[in-house]
């Protein structure tokens, strides 16, 4: 979902490119940055300890849309985030002769454990406000540590932030809800809520600790995948192009991972073009789609796999009511 913001912001596409890699001053193979998957992989580089990794990067704005619009100090950051270590680095992108911007940022390996997230985001003076977010390339790189191969992996994307007055508004109308699964993107988003359920987060982020505290942490994973499995369907199945004669294609990226994974559980004993034209036709017809929810709550339960989860469950609380007898 596009966050709307209450000033004026760039229509134009803005694109960021990877155009070389320098790991501790040796040039990265170049197939290990994939411009198609958006992915630079360091794994196997060459170098088995390294400590740095200078991206070179080119971002192209639209300049004429810049030069006639309200916008003042217009400023282009490249910005590299690592959730899992909280590290956040950043890099001006400079106007190079040609028009494009162009920079370099660098990744400290010690900083990250295994995936970095490079973003594009273009900053400016908007009513006399400086600073102001007026516009951003929509799909992220990754540079991933662990892979050797540039593949943009189909998982996931957890992001911890605040429902109630946290900067994404669109968020705020479910402040009371502890996650929210988020599929209109490149990539899954589950949004957890930081303020919604006291202590939950530090559950879900921990390690260890005491038996209750395993058991909600187990739990209450298991209810997040299955809601993101379900909401990943829907998002897959709802919305699927058709070629000449009608027939539906099987989407590309995670939709088809999703869809493949899950048909033979929802339509089982169908061939995957028949049971992906039956999904359509029960979709567009209206008739027999509310039947398909039970169907689509299994391959989902067995993804996330409740049943496994929620057995552990209760031998956990039988030992526990055993103990304190």
């Amino acid at each position: 979902m596009k966050p709307v913001f209450p000033y004026a912001t760039l229509l134009g596409d803005v694109v960021c490119d990877v155009v070389s890699v320098r790991v501790d001053g040796k040039p990265l193979p170049y197939t290990k940055v994939s411009s198609a998957e958006r992915v630079v992989a360091l794994h196997q580089s060459g170098r088995a300890e390294w400590e740095e990794a200078v991206l070179d990067l080119r971002a192209i704005l639209p300049e004429d849309e810049l030069e006639s619009g309200p916008w003042q100090d217009t400023t282009c950051l490249a910005v590299l985030t690592g959730k899992s270590t909280n590290t956040r680095t950043t890099a001006h992108l400079r106007r190079a002769p040609d028009g494009s911007r162009t920079g370099s940022i660098t990744l400290i390996r010690a900083a990250h454990l295994r995936r970095a997230t490079l973003s594009l985001l273009v900053v400016a003076t908007v009513d006399e406000v400086p600073g102001r977010l007026v516009g951003s390339d929509e799909q992220d790189w990754y540079v991933d540590l662990e892979e050797a191969t540039p593949v943009r992996q189909r998982e996931i994307e957890i992001v911890e932030i605040d429902f109630r007055d946290g900067p994404h508004e669109w968020l705020h109308q479910y402040k009371e809800s502890p996650w929210i699964v988020e599929t209109s993107g490149d990539m899954p988003t589950v949004y957890l809520n930081t303020t919604s359920v006291e202590g939950l987060l530090e559950i879900l982020g921990g390690r260890g600790g005491n038996p209750t505290e395993k058991v909600l942490r187990e739990m209450t994973t298991s209810q997040i995948a299955q809601d993101a499995w379900t909401a990943m369907f829907h998002s897959a199945a709802g919305d699927l192009d058709t070629d000449e004669d009608g027939t539906p294609v099987m989407p590309t990226g995670w939709r088809e991972a999703v869809l493949r994974s899950m048909l033979p559980d929802v339509l089982p004993g169908r061939q995957l073009t028949d049971a992906l034209y039956e999904i359509n036709e029960r979709r567009e017809k209206g008739f027999g789609w509310s039947e398909l929810q039970t169907g689509i709550q299994y391959a989902a339960g067995r993804r996330a796999q409740t049943t496994k989860k929620l057995t552990h469950a209760v031998r956990a609380v039988d030992r526990l009511e055993r103990s304190d007898d």
